[in-house]
C-alpha cells in the first residue's frame, strides 16, 4: 500500500490536516471518511484495508477533533463543511464519496446538500437524528463529570450511554466494543487538550438532518439495536434523500464500526465502487426507500432533540 501523505490546512484561522493513502489507479473518486467527535485520521484501518485497493482513502482531523485547532464556542456546522470543501479543492478532484458516522454523519449530508455537485456518493451509518430529552439529561450527567476532574467516570458513563446494554439483545463482540470505546475516549479526555470541549459540543450538538436531498446516491445504515437513534427513525431520515437504499446490521448497536468492523467496510465499498450490495449473514434485507413526495423535502422529519 502506498504510504500515507499528510496535508495541513487552515479554515477561518483554524489549523486542520488530512490524511491520504494515494491509489494510482483508483476504481472510484476518492473516499473522504468522516467520524465521531474524538475519532482522529487513524481511526479507520478498517477502511484502509477494504477501499485502499481501490480508492484514494481520505481521513481527517478536523477542526475541533484530534489534533487539530479547537472550535470556539458557539460554531455552528458551516465551518466543519468548509473545512471538507477545503480538502475537496486540495485533492484537485471536482467530485468525492463521502462517509459519514455518527457524529460526523451532520457533517456528510450538511455538505451534500451545500454542494451536491461535489459529491460523488454518499454513505451514512448510525444517523443520529433524534435526541431524546431524556438522553441528553444522562449525557448531561456524565459531562458533570468534568468539573470534579473524573474522567475515568466521564468515559465510561459516555461510553455506556451510546451502547446497547440490554442483556436480551444480541450485540456482536459487546464487551470488546465496550472496553475499546470507554478506554479511547479516556486517552483522548487525558491526552488531548481539548478533548473535553470536543466532546461537550458533539453531545450537546444538535444537527439538523431535515430539508431531504437530491441528485447524490445515497446509503444510510444502522445498527439493528442502535440506542441513540432507532433504525426506524434512521429509515425515515434515509427516505428524505430522493433514490436512497437503507439496510440494518444485524447483531450490533450504534458502534457497529466496531462491532461489525469488515461488514461496514465491505458494504461502504461495494457501494462507493457501483458492485452489487450482495447480502452478507450480518446485513438486514435492503431497501429501495419510496421517492419523496414533492414539496416536502423531508420537512415531516423532526430535528434532533425534537
Amino acid at each position: 500500500m502506498p504510504d500515507e501523505i499528510i496535508r495541513n490546512l487552515s479554515v477561518h484561522g483554524l489549523r486542520y490536516s488530512y490524511r491520504t493513502l494515494p491509489q494510482p489507479s483508483p476504481r472510484t473518486e476518492p473516499v473522504i471518511v468522516l467520524g465521531g467527535a474524538l475519532q482522529g485520521m487513524y481511526g479507520w484501518p478498517q477502511m484502509d484495508e477494504h477501499l485502499g485497493p481501490r480508492a484514494q482513502v481520505v481521513t481527517a482531523d478536523l477542526p475541533g477533533m484530534g489534533g487539530a485547532d479547537p472550535l470556539p464556542p458557539g460554531t455552528g456546522d458551516d465551518i466543519l463543511h468548509a473545512a471538507v470543501t477545503g480538502i475537496i479543492d486540495d485533492l484537485g478532484v471536482p467530485r468525492v464519496n463521502l462517509f459519514g458516522f455518527s457524529y460526523g454523519t451532520s457533517i456528510a449530508f450538511g455538505c451534500a446538500r451545500e454542494n451536491p455537485g461535489r459529491i460523488a456518493r454518499l454513505a451514512l451509518g448510525g444517523v443520529p437524528v433524534h435526541i431524546s430529552d431524556a438522553q441528553r439529561t444522562q449525557w448531561g450527567r456524565a459531562v458533570d463529570r468534568l468539573a470534579t476532574g473524573d474522567m475515568a467516570g466521564l468515559a465510561t458513563l459516555t461510553a455506556d450511554a451510546l451502547m446497547c446494554l440490554d442483556p436480551d439483545r444480541t450485540v456482536h463482540r459487546r464487551e470488546l466494543a465496550r472496553r475499546y470505546v470507554r478506554r479511547s475516549f479516556l486517552h483522548a479526555l487525558t491526552h488531548s487538550p481539548h478533548a473535553a470541549q470536543s466532546l461537550r459540543r458533539a453531545l450537546g450538538h444538535r444537527p439538523d438532518f431535515s430539508g431531504g436531498l437530491s441528485g447524490v446516491p445515497a446509503l444510510v445504515f444502522a445498527g439493528e439495536h442502535d440506542t441513540v437513534s432507532s433504525p426506524e427513525r434512521q429509515r425515515a431520515f434515509a427516505a428524505t434523500i430522493e433514490g436512497s437504499r437503507f439496510l440494518t446490521i444485524g447483531d450490533s448497536d450504534h458502534w457497529v464500526v466496531l462491532e461489525r468492523p469488515d461488514d461496514v467496510a465491505d458494504l461502504v465499498a461495494r457501494f462507493f465502487t457501483d458492485r452489487p450490495l450482495e447480502r452478507a449473514p450480518a446485513l438486514g434485507p435492503l431497501a429501495v426507500l419510496p421517492r419523496p413526495r414533492a414539496g416536502t423535502g423531508g420537512a415531516a422529519l423532526p430535528r434532533a432533540g425534537g
